[in-house]
C-alpha cells in the first residue's frame, strides 16, 4: 500500500532539509568569500528554515485531512502556520541593526525564523523535521569559527591573486 501523499518519512525529510542546508551554504560561502554581510551562516539558516516550512506543508497536516463535510464549514491549520512564517520576519527585523561599515544580526534573524519554523514543526508533531532542523542549525552555528578561518584563507588567496569583489576570472564568464 502507497503511503498517503501528504507523508514524509523521517530519510525524506533529513534529504531535504540536507539539501537546503547544503545548497545555502554554497551560496554563502560565495558570499563571505566576497566579503558579504549575509555570509553562510545566515544563507544556511535561511535555506533550513524555508525546508522546513516547506517540510511542514507537505508533511505535518496529513493529521488534518478529512472527508469533506456536508456543511459549509471549513478548517484550515495551515493559515496558522502561514502567519507564524511571515510574522517571525518582523521579530528578526529588530534583531538587525545597520552600522557604519557592517550590518549586525543578520544571523540572529536568520536563526530566530529557523526557531519558528522549528517550534511549528514540534507543535504540529511533525518530529523528524523537529529534530533534523535543529541539529543542522546548531552544527552551522557552532561550525563558526573554524569556517571562518577557511573564509579568511581563500579571501586572502583571491586578493593575493589580485581578484577582487566583482572581477571575473581569467577567461571571463558565461
Amino acid at each position: 500500500m502507497a503511503a498517503e501523499p501528504w507523508h514524509l518519512t523521517a530519510a525524506s525529510t533529513a534529504l531535504r532539509l540536507g539539501a537546503a542546508a547544503l545548497f545555502g551554504a554554497v551560496i554563502g560561502f560565495e558570499r563571505e568569500v566576497d566579503g558579504h554581510d549575509a555570509g553562510l551562516r545566515t544563507h544556511v539558516l535561511l535555506a533550513l528554515g524555508s525546508a522546513l516550512f516547506g517540510a511542514l506543508s507537505v508533511g505535518a497536516f496529513g493529521q488534518f485531512v478529512l472527508p469533506r463535510n456536508a456543511t459549509d464549514l471549513s478548517i484550515d491549520p495551515t493559515r496558522i502556520a502561514s502567519y507564524v512564517a511571515a510574522g517571525v520576519g518582523f521579530l528578526g527585523g529588530g534583531a538587525i541593526l545597520k552600522r557604519t561599515d557592517r550590518v549586525k544580526g543578520l544571523t540572529t534573524a536568520a536563526s530566530l525564523w529557523v526557531a519558528a519554523a522549528v517550534g511549528l514543526s514540534s507543535g504540529l508533531g511533525f518530529w523528524s523535521g523537529s529534530l533534523i532542523a535543529s541539529g543542522i542549525a546548531i552544527v552551522v552555528l557552532v561550525a563558526d569559527w573554524p569556517l571562518r578561518k577557511l573564509m579568511a584563507r581563500v579571501r586572502r588567496a583571491r586578493i593575493a591573486s589580485g581578484l577582487h569583489e566583482g572581477d571575473e576570472p581569467a577567461g571571463g564568464g558565461v
